[in-house]
């Protein structure tokens, strides 16, 4: 879960670190006022995005009525970083914050070390805009200090930091003391990411954080009711909003393949093998291995809002989750919604037979598959085929529809190539299967 920078702040300044005093704004009025208590003054786009100043979301005042002028043209505006996508992200919220003269950058951040199972402390000399290029171009510019989760943060980690930033005397206790602070606010608030890019010295000598991210472990979020109000959904995908209310692992990609599988370790195996036989993944979807029928309607419900896909692979292998749970749901989905799209279906494990028979009695047109590369080659070709109809004729909102268009025979539960809309090419596995079943 990503929040603001104004939130971040916050954040900052409750565990002890120095932040620049700011006030939130959502008018050009408001930022007027704001900016006659603090001129000159800094106005600062507040978007789930990185590169906002490159992007022209971050603005210098002289006076208030400058800043009034800035903030009618930057409300409302739409930002294009590199992070935040094709659609890019309009500004509603302005922090106006006191305009700091600097004398250096730093970058400073605590992030999860998944190989050591514990926290890593990352600091460089170069800090702002161009560390992303630092990283990239000077690897050896960026230190990494590991941090134990269950012994916690120690001063001599600090002023390892301290030594890499070449901060001595005070400067080096402040930082300590902001590491700390920063380490408490990660472990306490469980956090993914807590970063400072820039950490700046100012030219009266004191360090100071001048931007701020935090991101939260969506897994821990049962202990922080408190972060729900945190939340900005007008920030966020839509569809993996949705998912997150039902407790589904969503994803949105820029394919056309909706896929709804239970395992993320077969899910990504799904996105690979669909590519493979040379399609792309419109989303990663694990349903889990406790999912209901209602759960799966969500899903489906979910894949099919997006207007991108032209197919959907339900790709299941049943351990914990029973096939046919998935099978209650993709026909109370199907009943429901009644998707244009063509929906290929292999199932396989624990009540798979009970699965395809429900599937088989339902009348539905469903597309069944042999095993998982046998259901990629299908999906992709009904892709294409479905894709090419909707050139033909027009057609808008591809994702649901009246149901006149379901690409697919009735599913029979079994897997009869010939004359299927999905594709011809019987022998078709995916590139490095060399024989027998796939996956």
């Amino acid at each position: 879960m990503k929040i603001h920078e104004y939130q971040a702040k916050d954040l900052l300044k409750r565990y002890g670190l120095p932040v620049p005093s700011g006030i939130l704004c959502e008018t050009p009025e408001e930022v007027k006022k704001a900016a006659e208590a603090i001129s000159p003054c800094v106005l600062k786009a507040q978007v789930h995005s990185g590169g906002r100043g490159k992007a022209g979301g971050v603005k210098f005042a002289e006076t208030a009525e400058e800043a009034e002028t800035l903030a009618r043209q930057m409300f409302g505006m739409r930002l294009m970083t590199a992070q935040a996508g094709p659609e890019g992200k309009i500004v509603r919220k302005i922090l106006v914050t006191e305009a700091v003269d600097v004398e250096k950058e730093y970058y400073l951040s605590i992030a999860p070390d998944q190989e050591k199972a514990g926290l890593v402390i990352i600091a460089s000399k170069e800090g702002g805009t161009e560390i992303e290029e630092t990283a990239k171009k000077h690897p050896e510019a960026i230190v990494k200090i590991p941090v134990s989760v269950t012994e916690g943060f120690k001063k001599y980690q600090g002023i390892r930091t301290a030594e890499a930033l070449g901060l001595t005397g005070e400067n080096e206790k402040a930082l300590i003391s902001m590491l700390s602070g920063m380490a408490e606010l990660f472990v306490k608030e469980d956090c993914s990411l807590a970063e400072i890019n820039p950490l700046v010295m100012t030219k009266a000598g004191q360090l100071l954080c001048l931007d701020a991210k935090v991101n939260f472990d969506d897994n821990a979020s049962f202990r922080h009711p408190d972060h729900e109000a945190l939340r900005d959904i007008r920030e966020e995908d839509s569809r993996e909003y949705k998912a997150s209310l039902s407790d589904l692992n969503y994803i949105s990609l820029d394919g056309s393949i909706g896929c709804l599988v239970n395992g993320a370790g077969l899910a990504m195996a799904t996105m690979d093998i669909i590519k493979s036989f040379g399609g792309e993944p419109a989303n990663f979807l694990d349903v889990g291995g406790s999912a209901t029928a209602e759960k799966v309607r969500d899903a489906f419900e979910i894949l099919l809002s997006d207007e991108k896909i032209c197919a959907i692979f339900i790709n299941i292998f049943g351990g914990i989750m029973k096939c046919d749970i998935i099978a209650e749901g993709v026909v109370q989905a199907i009943r429901e919604i009644e998707p244009q799209v063509p929906v290929v279906v292999r199932l396989e494990g624990t009540n798979a037979e009970k699965g395809q028979q429900i599937l088989k009695e339902s009348g539905m047109a469903l597309i069944p598959a042999d095993d998982m590369a046998d259901g990629a080659e299908k999906a992709v070709e009904a892709a294409k085929k479905y894709a090419e109809k909707c050139d033909t004729e027009g057609t808008e909102g591809r994702g649901k529809g009246t149901g006149e268009f379901r690409t697919g025979r009735h599913y029979t539960g079994e897997s009869e190539t010939g004359g299927s809309d999905a594709g011809e090419n019987e022998g078709i596995r995916h590139p490095e299967q060399k024989g027998g079943d796939a996956l």
